[in-house]
């Protein structure tokens, strides 16, 4: 199979269907010279994404940007207040009383990346699902792994 139809796919099953397609066209993929599996994928030398051992996507939130464009991807999003904002941008956790907007497809330990002004200021992993975000005030409800500042605020 051709390597960048099995990112698409993938892209596919994680985010929903036709997600991929705001892939950009002239997308590099970074082989593993052990295996030949796909480790990275690059677009005019910005990382997109990196695949996890367990067929999870590692997104940057430059890539997350791009598939902001479909509405299903949305629904793995989540939107933080501007009290929030700046310490996202930082790199710290969100926590549920800063999350004013929860998409649906959020699940535990699922990437979600973090929204402010329709943007996305940093991606990281749920801590908790859609219910228990909406359902709780108290407690980390996305822990941030890669951010603006980390990226020197491109996007």
């Amino acid at each position: 199979m051709d390597q960048l139809l099995k990112l698409k796919h993938t892209i596919d099953s994680l985010f929903g269907p036709n997600v991929s397609r705001y892939l950009p066209p002239k997308t590099k993929l970074i082989l593993s010279k052990k295996t030949g599996r796909i480790r990275t994928a690059y677009f005019e030398d910005k990382l997109l994404c990196t695949l996890r051992i367990d067929g999870g996507l590692a997104i940057t939130p430059y890539f997350a940007q791009l598939l902001l464009n479909s509405k299903k991807f949305k629904e793995h999003c989540l939107e933080v207040n501007e009290d929030a904002a700046p310490f996202v941008i930082e790199g710290r956790s969100v926590f549920c009383k800063h999350v004013v907007w929860s998409g649906k497809n959020i699940r535990i330990a699922s990437e979600t990346p973090v929204l402010f002004g329709g943007k996305v200021i940093a991606v990281g992993k749920a801590v908790l699902s859609y219910e228990m975000i909406n359902d709780f005030k108290k407690g980390v409800a996305v822990k941030v792994r890669d951010n603006l500042k980390s990226r020197n605020g491109e996007i």
